[in-house]
């Protein structure tokens, strides 16, 4: 699953200051940063070998059902203009090839004891600590846990947990999106952001990691059945 490891710094600076343009601007303009986005993660992705495209892909047909979901139908968060952003979705898959990169550029063991401790931390932060009560979050941090313990792939979530983590603070800070105070229908306090956000990133990778291969296999069943005919 190995991407250049720029990546690790290239994609959070691009999507850094996508975030902090979208604060700035109108619908119109978001619409183009949408359109650059998605050009940005195609040309991220072109030269990477077939899998990896297919979990790429995968993470961000994931994440766009989350993303309806979560925010446009539950109203678990907003975005600034109450809609779904068009670069939220290849944003997606820019995130995964960071956290990839980041997992090539620091040691495994390394990472994941930070991304371990990094969301425990957190999550008893959220319990205790922070401003506003965070027990929706906490509830999820066990999942990234089990993830760093048991997976083969635990290099690859812990460097997106901590790609989602940086992203999440510094978008809620600016104002591109903001978590309700509680879970709509059920009541249960949510951070702002709420610590076991990243850890759901977890269900994405996991989601894509499974379906890729049946990409890349279907993928070349159809042009099997095409050469034939082209011939």
């Amino acid at each position: 699953m190995s991407v250049p490891r720029w990546y690790a710094a290239a994609g959070p600076a691009f999507l850094a200051a996508l975030l902090a343009v979208d604060t700035q601007v109108g619908l119109g303009v978001q619409v183009a940063l949408g359109v650059l986005t998605w050009a940005v993660l195609l040309g991220a992705i072109w030269p990477l070998r077939a899998i990896v495209r297919a979990q790429v892909i995968g993470v961000v047909l994931f994440a766009t059902v989350a993303e309806v979901t979560g925010s446009l139908v539950w109203g678990v968060y907003r975005y600034r203009l109450h809609n779904l952003p068009l670069f939220i979705p290849p944003a997606h898959g820019l995130v995964y090839l960071s956290g990839l990169a980041l997992a090539a550029v620091v040691r495994t063991r390394l990472l994941v004891a930070a991304a371990a401790t990094g969301s425990i931390g957190w999550g008893l932060a959220g319990l205790t600590v922070l401003p506003r009560l965070d027990v929706a979050g906490a509830m999820c941090v066990p999942l990234l846990c089990v993830f760093l313990w048991r997976s083969q792939f635990r290099a690859a979530y812990a460097g997106v947990f901590v790609v989602v983590a940086a992203l999440e603070l510094y978008g809620t800070s600016i104002g591109t999106w903001r978590w309700a105070t509680e879970l709509p229908g059920l009541g249960i306090p949510d951070g702002n952001p709420p610590s076991g956000v990243a850890s759901g990133y977890v269900w994405f990778d996991v989601m894509a990691l499974l379906v890729a291969p049946w990409l890349v296999n279907a993928t070349r069943g159809v042009r099997a059945r095409l050469a034939p005919a082209a011939a």
